[in-house]
C-alpha cells in the first residue's frame, strides 16, 4: 500500500508518531542523566542519539520542542554537561517509566541508582554497562517543527574492556544493550555478521 503525503498528513495524531517513528528502524536505547543548577536529578529516556564525528569525539540528539517544561533540556542547558547511559534488557522497563512525568527524581522513582565520576558532575546509571559523559558543544534549534539538536563532545567512557576488540570495535550484544522500534518498542540484537573494509572487485571480508 502506497502512503502518500496526504495520507500522512491526515492520520490521527498519536497514529502519525508511532507509524513515522517506525520509519527510521532500530534506534539505540539510553538513559539520559542530568542535574539541575539546584543539585536535583534527572533521568530520561532518548532514543534519538546518533553518531557526528570520532575525531574530536561527537554524539548528536535530537530533543523535543521546549514548548512545555524540558527538565532534561533546560539542565543541558544550564550546566553544560550530561551522560548517557545504555539501556540493559534486563531493565527496560524502569528505563521506559522514566518518561512518566514525576516531580522528583526519576533514578528513585523508577528504581536505578545514580553513580558519578570524580571527574563529571552529571549522573550516570549505575546498572548500565556503557556509560558515556559528554559536554554540550552545540545546540540548534530546528525551524521546521522546533525540536532542537544538542551535540556533544565525549569526555569519559566507562565499558568492560573485554567486550573491546584490538581494533576500538565493541560488541554491544555481548553487553546486551537493547535497542527501541518506534516509540515503545524494544528488542534485544542478534548478529548477522561483521564485515571487513568494502573494496571494489575484491571478496568481501567477514570478521570473526
Amino acid at each position: 500500500m502506497l502512503y502518500s503525503a496526504n495520507d500522512i498528513q491526515n492520520m490521527d495524531q498519536r497514529y502519525r508518531a508511532n507509524f513515522i517513528n517506525c520509519l527510521s528502524g532500530f534506534k539505540s536505547a539510553n538513559l539520559l542523566g542530568t542535574t539541575s543548577t539546584s543539585g536535583q536529578e534527572n533521568l530520561a529516556i532518548i532514543s534519538s542519539v546518533f553518531h557526528v564525528g570520532a575525531n574530536p569525539p561527537l554524539l548528536g540528539m535530537i530533543m523535543r520542542p521546549h514548548t512545555v517544561p524540558r527538565d532534561s533540556l533546560q539542565n543541558i542547558k544550564d550546566t553544560g554537561v550530561y551522560t548517557l547511559s545504555a539501556v540493559g534488557t534486563e531493565f527496560t522497563e524502569q528505563a521506559h517509566q522514566t518518561s512518566a512525568r514525576y516531580n522528583d527524581s526519576e533514578f528513585a522513582a523508577v528504581g536505578l541508582t545514580p553513580t558519578y565520576s570524580a571527574t563529571h558532575q552529571a549522573p550516570y546509571v549505575q546498572e548500565a554497562r556503557l556509560r558515556i559523559g559528554l559536554e554540550v558543544k552545540q545546540i540548534e534549534k530546528i525551524e521546521l517543527n522546533q525540536t532542537e539538536l544538542v551535540i556533544g563532545q565525549i569526555v569519559e567512557v566507562y565499558v568492560d574492556n573485554s567486550v573491546v576488540s584490538i581494533d576500538g570495535y565493541i560488541d554491544l550484544e555481548q553487553l546486551q544493550t537493547s535497542c527501541v522500534s518506534g516509540l515503545d518498542t524494544y528488542h534485544k540484537s542478534s548478529r548477522i555478521n561483521r564485515y571487513g573494509y568494502a573494496k571494489p572487485d575484491e571478496p568481501l571480508a567477514k570478521i570473526n
